[in-house]
């Protein structure tokens, strides 16, 4: 099971170990970082995060509850008070070998567990380029249907990337983990237990 908890500087160190190519950081940050991943750009990056009485963003690591290793890295932010909506940004298991185990989709239904039940949002959304089916896989798993393709959005050395964006709504949300509702609060950190 995955536990998420707040993202601070005791975990710049990791973060950038598991970022160790220009590509990687392109695709999990966009244009937000340039390579090399710094600990001062990380700094910069949880400035005012993770302040529940005014959310710009909440940065989590994901932590695997039984054998208690940090194994990735997700956030929630670009928050529309007004929509009732936010965006998942940043998603990414660390450690190669941890993939394939279930660790992306109990992320992202974290994240989606703390901005539907607790934080009350009507939409989520996430951006995810389309050569990264795995990642693709890992959103419907966990419930995010696609709606669209925002074509050749990002141009990398020679080449342009495609951007294919997914959402849930909480209606969505709700049905979808009716009656599972007590297990997930049981398995997952929320953002006000994650600051204590």
């Amino acid at each position: 099971m995955i536990k998420l908890e707040y993202f601070t500087p005791a975990d710049f160190k990791q973060l950038i170990q598991w970022i160790d190519n220009e590509q990687l950081l392109k695709e999990w940050s966009g244009s937000l970082f340039s390579f090399p991943l710094t600990e001062a750009s990380l700094t910069w990056y949880i400035e005012g995060a993770n302040d529940l009485t005014d959310p710009d963003a909440f940065i989590y690591k994901a932590i695997d509850t039984e054998t208690g290793e940090t194994v990735g890295h997700i956030s929630l932010g670009s928050f529309s008070e007004t929509n009732k909506a936010a965006r998942i940004t940043r998603v990414l298991i660390g450690n190669t070998a941890a993939r394939g185990r279930g660790y992306c989709q109990g992320m992202v239904k974290a994240v989606l567990r703390i901005g539907f039940e607790e934080l009350g949002l009507h939409r989520i959304s996430l951006g995810v380029y389309d050569f990264n089916e795995a990642a693709i896989g890992c959103y419907k798993k966990a419930g995010l249907k696609i709606e669209g393709v925002m074509r050749d959005v990002v141009r990398y050395k020679d080449g342009y990337w495609s951007l294919v964006e997914m959402a849930m709504l909480e209606d969505e949300w709700h049905l979808a983990n009716k009656g599972t509702e007590a297990e997930t609060i049981r398995t997952t950190a929320t953002s006000t237990s994650a600051a204590a």
